[in-house]
């Protein structure tokens, strides 16, 4: 069923059965600008085969509503989901690109990630041995031919969330889309989410706060859940020596399993397979004393909400 190589880890049984009917909420694959080690055709077949129900197709830089409505129509009922994010190449805080994007049937807008001002600015290194995002090489191939954007801002001097930050709040609110807080800094993510939460917006999730330019603190976190919104647990993050495993899980204990969502991150063709990141998720929280309900709750129940499914149990 995969090209796993020997150096994977491979999920339990037990862990397959806790995701079912999970949504993974960040994926990366092909067709996409970077080589990707599955395209979304076959993984969609490769999530049914696994009890899976779905999966959200995130571009850095196109949207993919329409590539979702093919996928759907090409493996009928599964739950390919539609998104954008609002980078240079989609004009930054475009509130007409979000609106098209929402008539279109996209459910998740990820805010600023590779063209963000706290990703330009962001001067932390990874530790030793971390694996650099793929984005990393065509940001660098943009700025070296003379066409890097300037950061797409979303927080004014004024640490206030710009007019046209609110208008694309407005627009994601009218739609019930899910908002994501893409690659903003800490504070940045403070101010958006409580603007949303004023502009009605009902889904919001903050995207890897375990990530090297995110690194949003614990007490942070805690904050942000009180005002509604979900952390992203990405399964890359720790896999990929970001961030340590160790305190990865601290976080969700300290924040609570019922805050937190997990999501895999994958389709980097160094990385395992992308039918397995939420089931690996699992196997983790598993053997750090987490419960099954507490996992069902954070790989299933979550994700499905967030991508607009209808609940299980």
């Amino acid at each position: 069923m995969t090209d796993r190589p020997a150096t994977h880890p491979t999920p339990s049984n037990l862990a397959r059965d806790l995701v079912a009917g999970a949504y993974d909420i960040h994926v990366h694959i092909a067709p996409d600008l970077m080589k990707r080690r599955v395209d979304d055709l076959t993984l969609a077949s490769r999530f049914a085969e696994v009890g899976l129900s779905g999966f959200v197709l995130k571009s850095h830089y196109v949207p993919t509503a329409e590539r979702a409505g093919v996928v759907r129509s090409a493996v009928p009922g599964f739950g390919a989901v539609g998104a954008i994010t609002l980078n240079a190449s989609v004009g930054g805080m475009n509130p007409v690109a979000v609106e098209i994007a929402g008539r279109g049937g996209a459910q998740f807008v990820w805010l600023p990630t590779v063209d963000s001002a706290n990703q330009r600015a962001c001067t932390a290194n990874d530790p030793e041995g971390a694996t650099p995002p793929m984005w990393v090489q065509l940001q660098d191939e943009l700025r070296a031919a003379g066409m890097a954007a300037d950061p797409v801002e979303v927080v004014g001097p004024d640490g206030k969330a710009l007019e046209i930050t609110r208008q694309v709040l407005r627009v994601i609110a009218a739609h019930d889309m899910t908002l994501a807080t893409g690659h903003l800094g800490a504070d940045e993510i403070a101010v958006v989410v409580d603007a949303a939460v004023e502009e009605g917006v009902g889904l919001i999730v903050v995207t890897h706060p375990e990530f090297t330019s995110q690194r949003v603190g614990v007490e942070r976190q805690r904050e942000l859940a009180a005002r509604g919104a979900l952390l992203e647990r990405c399964f890359t993050t720790p896999y990929t020596g970001k961030v340590s495993w160790d305190l990865w899980l601290e976080n969700i204990r300290a924040v609570g399993p019922e805050h937190s969502v997990l999501s895999s991150d994958l389709g980097q063709p160094f990385n395992p397979p992308v039918e397995d990141g939420l089931p690996l998720l699992a196997d983790r929280l598993l053997a750090a004393g987490f419960t099954e309900r507490e996992i069902r709750t954070m790989a299933v129940h979550n994700t499905r909400r967030l991508a607009g499914a209808e609940p299980v149990r």
